[in-house]
């Protein structure tokens, strides 16, 4: 089944972006009727985040959600199979000079890169105009792991990293000059995690932020993409280096992640990856919300 999907991609992305978009959100509508338990999942954290808003309102940003989402499958093709020319165009990258600054500077650059459904399109553009570090999961399914292998590894000379390698692999080629492109915001449970406020609300987040940038000397810069509308296509929107961080407070630096990952999301709620479970570990004798 998977040779199939694969094949499917392959087939839809010679199409032009704008009928992609369609039969995407097209895909994203029927997965929101019938994906029932994701949908909970998706009703769940948007009553959380967002407690001020009408049940109307918020039905209407989980159907959003799964329009971008079913966006982001069908043009998952683009990143695997389109030239390198046509990434070029359909994908902008703004602020860009801010992390070739500080590696002419000889400092190391950790990427801030929350969960939003363009985050592999941003990564691809990212790839074929600088050599990262990341973190690889493998995947279950041999087939859709090759080809997000390739997909992330196309570019360039790409490192990625097994998570369970630990940070010193991740620390050693930023010092080499390596950008990490770092996805801290998902729900990792408890091992190196403290609970802070996401909206909020309590929710394990991971310290490793703070630490890799005690640990490597290196610059935070916030990169968010977001998926333009119809076939506009993609811009990577990379922000200002942090200053003053990390500090001597290790809660304080991880809210302030969470604090600018909220930020973003608020400019494009309907594009963070609602459909994780981001608050299923809870403090000691708080119940599940799902």
């Amino acid at each position: 089944m998977s040779r199939v999907v694969v094949a499917l991609l392959w087939l839809i992305h010679w199409l032009p972006l704008a009928l992609q978009a369609a039969i995407g959100q097209g895909l994203g509508a029927v997965l929101y009727r019938v994906a029932r338990a994701r949908r909970h999942i998706v009703d769940v954290n948007l009553r959380l985040c967002f407690p001020g808003l009408a049940e109307r309102e918020r039905r209407r940003l989980a159907r959003a959600h799964f329009r971008v989402l079913g966006r982001s499958l069908i043009e998952r093709g683009l990143l695997w199979f389109a030239s390198r020319e046509r990434l070029a165009r359909l994908i902008r990258v703004e602020g860009i000079e801010r992390v070739q600054r500080l590696l002419a500077e000889k400092r190391p650059v950790i990427l801030l890169a929350p969960h939003f459904v363009g985050l592999d399109a941003g990564g691809v553009a990212l790839t074929m105009r600088l050599d990262l570090v990341s973190i690889y999961a493998k995947q279950s399914d041999p087939v859709i792991d090759r080809w997000l292998y390739r997909g992330r590894s196309r570019f360039g000379n790409q490192l990625l990293v097994a998570r369970d390698d630990g940070a010193r692999p991740t620390v050693k080629a930023m010092k080499a000059g390596r950008p990490f492109y770092y996805l801290p915001d998902m729900d990792y449970r408890r091992k190196d995690s403290i609970f802070v406020p996401f909206f909020g609300v309590q929710a394990a987040t991971i310290t490793g932020l703070s630490r890799l940038s005690r640990l490597a000397g290196a610059a935070v810069v916030p990169c968010a993409t977001r998926m333009l509308p119809g076939g506009q296509g993609y811009v990577v929107e990379i922000g200002e280096p942090w200053t003053n961080f990390p500090s001597d407070d290790v809660a304080a630096d991880t809210l302030r992640m969470n604090q600018c990952v909220e930020s973003l999301v608020l400019t494009m709620p309907e594009q963070y990856y609602w459909v994780h479970r981001r608050f299923k570990t809870r403090p000691s004798g708080e119940r599940k919300p799902y």
